[in-house]
């Protein structure tokens, strides 16, 4: 079982600790055993979360067997961290422990040194004082989440639940990840102009809506060679029509949804199989490799052979923790 340690520090921002504790929680493997287990730690026994005071059962001393380390923010970030818990970060880190930090836990974590030289982010009103505060780290206050293999930087709020879902897609795959999400009621992931792998989720559409029959029939023959009037047709509507409704309930356009559609499809496969990419393009119904890869590459931000390395699986386990995603 892969242990979580959440460290909660005094101060420390009750949605920040909660998201990470609800999300590895609620994963589960195919067979419905758990996959995580968590643990909250602090230096105190009991530490101010604004409205509430939290009782952590686990002392940093906790920190030594986690597997994951989550730094969440606190109200008011200190330029040192209380006693002991640098040196048990650093000797979690050079263990090979996954550190991550949510929101302007990022100060947290760059007080230690670790984050030097690397790429982070944290909330956006935070990037310039987190800059200022620790120049040798360079602060990307544009995307969603940084992901440097064994250390990861998330921005604010709901950023932190697609950071803590892209790591349990890289622990377990995308069916685990997939459930959690369902359980956070989030999309697997969002876009939003990381540089590391990111899954692209098709676009919701609210239960009960008058396209979701036509959503699920072209998620089901998106291997299909379609033109957008052909989906007209199949909707029993007209294209403007169509255009019109794909726009109200699922924010784009039929083509570019099913593209996602493909994409999705094609990332599965080159996770759960052997199948060449001229296989994969033909199932997929990109028509030809080379489209394939354009567009896999567009969406995705890496090829699908790269993206088959980092994100390989053998009997269901994850690719080796802290291997770098690039």
């Amino acid at each position: 079982m892969h242990t979580v340690a959440v460290l909660a520090l005094d101060g420390v921002i009750p949605f920040d600790l909660s998201a990470p504790v609800d999300t590895f929680g609620w994963a589960r493997l195919p067979d419905g055993r758990v996959p995580y287990r968590v643990r909250v730690c602090s230096v105190r026994r009991e530490v101010s979360a604004g409205a509430f005071t939290v009782r952590a059962p686990y002392g940093v001393e906790a920190l030594a067997e986690a597997d994951t380390i989550i730094l969440p923010g606190v109200a008011e970030p200190p330029e040192e961290l209380p006693p002991g818990v640098t040196e048990a970060l650093r000797a979690a880190a050079a263990n090979g422990t996954r550190i991550a930090s949510i929101c302007v836990g990022a100060f947290l974590f760059a007080a230690t040194g670790l984050l030097d030289g690397l790429r982070a982010t944290t909330h956006w009103y935070a990037a310039g004082d987190l800059a200022a505060r620790h120049p040798k780290v360079t602060v990307d206050p544009n995307v969603l989440y940084v992901d440097n293999g064994q250390f990861l930087t998330s921005a604010g709020a709901a950023a932190a639940l697609d950071m803590c879902l892209h790591m349990i897609r890289r622990d377990f795959g995308s069916a685990v990840a997939a459930h959690a999400a369902r359980m956070s009621v989030m999309p697997l992931e969002r876009e939003g102009g990381q540089a590391q792998f990111i899954v692209h989720d098709l676009p919701p559409a609210p239960s009960g809506a008058t396209l979701e029959p036509l959503l699920h029939w072209l998620e089901d023959h998106c291997d299909r060679d379609m033109t957008v009037d052909e989906i007209a047709d199949r909707a029993g509507m007209s294209t403007r029509t169509l255009n019109r409704r794909f726009r109200e309930q699922t924010g784009t356009t039929p083509l570019q949804w099913l593209h996602r559609a493909r994409v999705r499809r094609a990332q599965h496969l080159l996770e759960t199989t052997p199948y060449p990419v001229e296989r994969i393009a033909t199932q997929t119904g990109f028509g030809s490799p080379t489209a394939f890869r354009e567009r896999f590459r567009r969406v995705v931000g890496t090829s699908p052979q790269a993206y088959r390395r980092a994100f390989r699986q053998g009997d269901g386990s994850s690719v080796e923790r802290g291997a770098p995603v690039r």
